[in-house]
């Protein structure tokens, strides 16, 4: 009876023993990790982009470490492309597991109607809107947002008023976690009614002031300023004209842009042209009397000097699924973007048919239906004014 008693009091006592020396062994290990940045830093870098914005608010040392250009940089260039913007309508990449929407309307973050997105470029959005606080015409005003933050800044008026502001031909924004942290945006106007004579401005976040480029410029009748893409510390426009060129921001320069060997301005026929992942795609239709499914996926190379052939698509065996994507006379399908994987891979085009959105993989060719629609919401009725714009996650602050 004695030794069955003290069997009894002793269980309990060495299982509240373990329990105990266990929390302090964690409580020891949690403490260890909390006063390791290098630790806790490498632990967040994992984590989704709504649990770290989540966590700033636990303390202002994680705040602080949240916040530093250390782990914003690092975490940007992890991050990954979810989804893209028709309009201000999200449509995530990967409709059986979407991602939440970055926000519900464009308009209630910025308290007026009418707001559209002129460009995304590495996680931000320049948009604009021409209507006052009750819906009336005004003066147009741009705006730079980050949807992963909800930050959001207004860019000043270039100096002249409206007489100056109609002369404006470009806008387009120019930001990169490590080349152009402080982002820019870049206007280009025309100097004369008629007369091919072109300046451009910068405005930069870092000073707060437009300042204007040393030179005015002339270039052929026929370029188009419509769309331009941000990389490698320049501003390229997409070459359909005569003189495709590109803009240097750092030694404030034109500078030709190559076209892909073996065609001519009035021979290419381009399907796309934009940016991913640190690399310049120009995707281009080949053969198009021929084959209107074959296309060419082109990347530039660092140093400008051409174009090599990174991708040959051959899109037949979409027909069976989307047989709306061509008749017997044309094509009826738009690439709208090249999205670079986080391994090479994962590297996908995306496809608007005149009734869906399709993502297409460049390697194993799987291919998912993103959305279908009816209307003309999201139709892109010029690739040199698109109205669709990727979703990329930014950490990054202004």
């Amino acid at each position: 009876m004695v030794n069955t008693r003290i069997k009894k009091t002793l269980k309990p006592s060495f299982s509240q023993a373990s329990t105990e020396d266990s929390d302090h062994q964690s409580t020891e290990s949690g403490a260890l990790i909390g006063s390791n940045d290098d630790i806790l830093t490498e632990i967040l870098l994992r984590l989704p982009v709504t649990s770290i914005l989540r966590f700033k608010s636990v303390s202002k040392h994680w705040y602080s470490l949240l916040s530093h250009s250390h782990l914003t940089q690092r975490y940007d260039h992890l991050s990954k492309s979810p989804g893209l913007f028709a309009h201000d309508k999200y449509l995530p990449f990967d409709a059986e597991d979407p991602s939440t929407p970055p926000f519900s309307s464009l308009d209630s973050y910025f308290d007026l109607p009418d707001v559209r997105i002129v460009q995304s470029c590495n996680g931000l959005l320049l948009c604009y809107t021409d209507r006052g606080p009750k819906g009336r015409k005004a003066a147009l005003k741009y705006y730079v947002f980050n949807p992963t933050t909800k930050q959001l800044a207004v860019i000043p008026p270039i100096c002249g008023g409206s007489k100056v502001r109609k002369t404006i031909r470009f806008m387009g924004l120019a930001f990169h976690q490590t080349d152009c942290v402080h982002y820019k945006v870049v206007c280009v106007r025309r100097l004369e009614p008629g007369v091919d004579l072109f300046q451009i401005q910068v405005y930069s976040s870092d000073t707060k002031k437009w300042e204007m480029t040393s030179e005015s410029f002339c270039i052929c009748k026929h370029v188009l300023f419509g769309h331009g893409v941000y990389w490698n510390g320049a501003v390229h426009w997409v070459p359909f004209s005569g003189c495709p060129f590109y803009f240097k921001l750092d030694v404030e320069q034109l500078h030709m842009l190559p076209l892909p060997e073996g065609y001519t301005s009035s021979e290419i026929f381009i399907m796309y042209f934009g940016e991913s992942g640190g690399h310049l795609h120009l995707v281009v239709q080949k053969n198009r009397e021929d084959n209107y499914l074959r296309l060419n996926v082109y990347e530039m190379l660092s140093d400008h000097s051409g174009w090599f052939v990174k991708y040959q698509l051959q899109l037949d065996e979409l027909l069976d699924s989307f047989p709306e994507m061509i008749s017997e006379y044309a094509c009826y399908f738009k690439v709208i973007d090249v999205v670079r994987g986080e391994e090479e891979e994962d590297t996908f085009i995306v496809l608007n048919t005149s009734e869906k959105i399709i993502t297409y993989n460049v390697h194993d060719k799987s291919f998912k239906q993103v959305s279908s629609f009816t209307g003309y919401l999201f139709e892109d009725n010029s690739m040199f004014h698109p109205v669709y714009h990727r979703y990329t996650e930014t950490l990054s602050s202004f």
